[in-house]
């Protein structure tokens, strides 16, 4: 298995100097590689490959090399990733997005592909050093029960006046739990963040929203600052503070939960969401005297905030590779009708379910609607395990 563990960097502040050095020279290298290939395609209509890019760097005596050709590399990379996205999006007919050059605001990590240029140095405890090409051994602390498989390659990421490191490593050893002799359907919600099968209510502690009004109010700091200036600089970073703030606690919050679950089921069953598609924002209505009728647009923004705040996709993603190192097993089933489906007698009908009660039209059975959605769910999860294996039988 792969895992990816996240350390904090304690650089001393000569280290610190370097390190965002590093992170400037890196900067500079994609906006040079970016006006290369803008050039190559405006004067000579030829595409130049990040291979290109790689051999140019032989030779080349630059202070970007100070710290070694992998950083380098991975910045060609990453650029390269940016072309590719930008293929992907004409050819489906989205927004392109074009990449577009990097100001200091827009770019704070830097890549190491390949194990050149770092190692990671004795650790204890959580405890131990990384050896940066340039910068020297840096301390970090963090992943207390020690990195295990075999590191492959680094990401160093200023976050105000912090420093992280990602560690990416291969090989990890599955860690199996017992078997727990249980199965659950999860429904994930905004008032109830989970629900389960079992009836078990989870609620949705609303990170965002209890710092909305400290969001705002700092927000409006910024907005009177002057372009470009220190003040507003300053008051950027006291948002981000507070943004960053905000997206720990909901990642602690859901490590927690995907932990439980992970923990006491040996078969956990969720709805396949499509969330960035729940997100979009309603289409326009034109009217024939020239204007817009009402869409529900302000309405449909706040549970669209509501949704992106409450992380689902983050609580699924760390559900999945918990499971995958306890040896449990997840099902993604289509979440079409499975609130509308009665649990007990299968009847499908848009009025059987009103806000967060669920009443059968045809058989009366009554339950929370969220409740009532994840035994379906687990239901339909079954199904899906029992096809499977009748068909690996056959």
């Amino acid at each position: 298995m792969f895992r990816a563990y996240q350390v904090v960097l304690q650089p001393t502040r000569r280290q610190a100097v370097a390190l965002a050095r590093l992170v400037d020279a890196q900067r500079e290298l994609y906006n040079a590689a970016l006006e290369e290939r803008r050039g190559a395609w405006g004067w000579e209509r030829r595409r130049v490959s990040r291979f290109e890019q790689f051999r140019a760097l032989t030779g080349w005596e630059h202070p970007v090399l100070e710290f070694g050709v992998c950083p380098a590399r991975g910045t060609l990379t990453r650029l390269d990733r940016a072309f590719g996205a930008f293929y992907r999006r004409c050819r489906a007919a989205e927004r392109p997005g074009f990449p577009r050059f990097k100001s200091m605001s827009r770019w704070d990590s830097v890549e190491y592909p390949e194990r050149w240029c770092w190692r990671i140095e004795a650790q204890r405890s959580g405890i131990g050093r990384i050896h940066l090409k340039g910068i020297g051994n840096v301390r970090f602390r963090g992943a207390k029960r020690g990195l295990r498989g075999t590191p492959r390659t680094l990401t160093v990421r200023r976050e105000g006046g912090r420093w992280r490191a990602t560690v990416f490593c291969a090989g990890v050893a599955a860690q199996p739990l017992a078997p727990a002799g249980s199965e659950v359907g999860i429904d994930l919600g905004v008032n109830n963040l989970v629900t389960t099968s079992d009836g078990e209510r989870i609620g949705n502690p609303h990170h965002l929203r209890g710092h909305l009004s400290a969001l705002a109010a700092r927000q409006r700091v910024v907005a009177r600052r002057r372009h470009g200036s220190h003040r507003r600089r300053k008051a950027a970073s006291q948002v981000a503070r507070l943004h960053r703030r905000i997206a720990r606690r909901r990642r602690d919050f859901a490590h927690q939960i995907s932990r439980q679950l992970v923990n006491a089921h040996d078969l956990i069953v969720h709805e396949d969401l499509l969330i960035t598609n729940m997100v979009r924002r309603p289409p326009p209505r034109p009217n024939d005297h020239g204007g817009y009728d009402p869409n529900g647009a302000a309405a449909k923004g706040g549970l669209n905030r509501e949704i992106l705040a409450a992380g689902w996709g983050l609580l699924l993603r760390l559900i999945a590779y918990k499971a995958e190192e306890a040896g449990r097993e997840i099902i993604a089933v289509s979440p079409r009708h499975t609130s509308q489906t009665c649990a007990e007698c299968g009847h499908v009908d848009e009025a059987n379910r009103t806000a967060a009660a669920f009443r059968c039209r045809r058989c009366d059975h009554r339950a929370n609607a969220d409740v009532n959605a994840a035994r379906n769910i687990l239901r339909a999860g079954l199904a899906r395990r029992h096809e499977r294996e009748a068909d690996i039988a056959a």
